[in-house]
């Protein structure tokens, strides 16, 4: 914290700048605290608190604009390469949809309060075709709650954190190896909880080549796509003959199908994550035959295999939005049939 203090006094608003500009480009540097340590110099009169928060929310709007542009042009593929490598990639997808899904642009409101969020959120709002007008409102009011907040309580508490600065100082290298341990003991959990995670879903699956077989043989496999609302808005393909369905209760979509069905269960999240708990959930209510698709609906693509997509945009509305309309393309070289036959 002494050091924290001492480069803030030293660096003032390049630091600031510096600080939060790499944290909204996903980087894991501590911005809040240094907006916090800058709060509480601000109390003491060595900070102007006025261009503390202009330049931190500059780094903001930069940040987020850049990953509102780049989620405009790619689309889920930049959701789903800033959520491979997280920390919890089974769920950052998931979880982040959900969240757009309930309340829509208003996220980036709250969205730098919440681990994972902060980076995730503007692209998928330029995924979801959100207008720019829109975004940069919602970006500006939240980066402005954000600073606010954190300058808010380094200037409440700047008393107590000019001792514990100086605490620290007195310890030194003992102090900076605590917070390192502590930082590293937290990296280990979280790898630990998403091993167990991964533990707790292994399954058998079905490759795309085994369901293409079935399908191509009469078998006639129920088929559920478990991917959220929004990933369905943002990525229009399905195998066909696909049934949406609620990962909580998916369950409420298979009445009258017969509990020994054969039942293939896709996502395009990370290891079949969502897959593997929709499956699990099912084979509690009593479905014997329920396997997750190995590599989701990419690797059905991949394969070459018909897939059908939904025209899904609706740019005047700011979000996708599913269509009636949908075509099925099939594999150059001649197909094998109609599988939804």
């Amino acid at each position: 914290m002494q050091e924290l203090v001492r480069l803030t006094s030293q660096y003032g608003l390049l630091l600031i700048f510096a600080g939060v500009l790499l944290e909204s480009l996903g980087l894991p540097l501590p911005a809040m605290p240094l907006l916090i340590v800058a709060g509480a110099l601000a109390a003491g009169g060595t900070q102007s608190l006025g261009t503390v928060a202009a330049v931190a929310l500059l780094a903001v709007l930069i940040g987020d604009i850049c990953w509102y542009l780049a989620g405009q042009r790619y689309g889920s593929r930049v959701l789903k390469t800033l959520c491979r490598i997280s920390i919890s990639p089974d769920s950052c997808v998931r979880q982040t949809e959900t969240i757009y899904e309930r309340w829509g642009g208003q996220m980036l409101l709250v969205a730098r309060f919440i681990p994972g969020l902060s980076t995730i959120a503007p692209p998928l709002a330029g995924a979801m075709r959100l207008p720019f007008v829109l975004f940069l409102g919602y970006s500006t009011g939240g980066a402005l709650i954000w600073i606010v907040f954190s300058l808010g309580v380094g200037i409440v508490f700047h008393a107590q954190i000019s001792l514990a600065g100086e605490y620290l100082a007195r310890f030194g290298t003992l102090a900076l190896a605590g917070i390192v341990a502590a930082f590293l003991a937290f990296i280990a959990f979280k790898f630990w909880e998403r091993q167990r995670f991964y533990n707790a879903l292994r399954m058998a699956r079905i490759s795309v080549d085994e369901l293409r077989g079935l399908m191509a043989s009469g078998a006639d496999p129920v088929i559920l796509d478990v991917r959220s609302a929004t990933a369905r808005q943002l990525d229009g393909r399905r195998i066909p003959g696909a049934r949406p369905v609620d990962i909580e209760t998916p369950q409420a979509q298979l009445h009258g199908v017969p509990k020994g069905s054969e039942i293939v269960v896709y996502c395009s999240c990370p290891s079949e994550a969502s897959a593997a708990r929709v499956a699990r959930l099912l084979m509690d209510h009593g479905f014997k035959r329920v396997r997750p698709l190995s590599g989701g609906i990419d690797a059905w693509e991949t394969a070459g295999h018909e897939i059908e997509v939904d025209i899904a945009v609706d740019p005047a509305a700011g979000l996708a939005t599913a269509k009636d309309a949908s075509a099925t393309l099939k594999p150059a070289g001649g197909a094998l049939g109609d599988p939804a036959a």
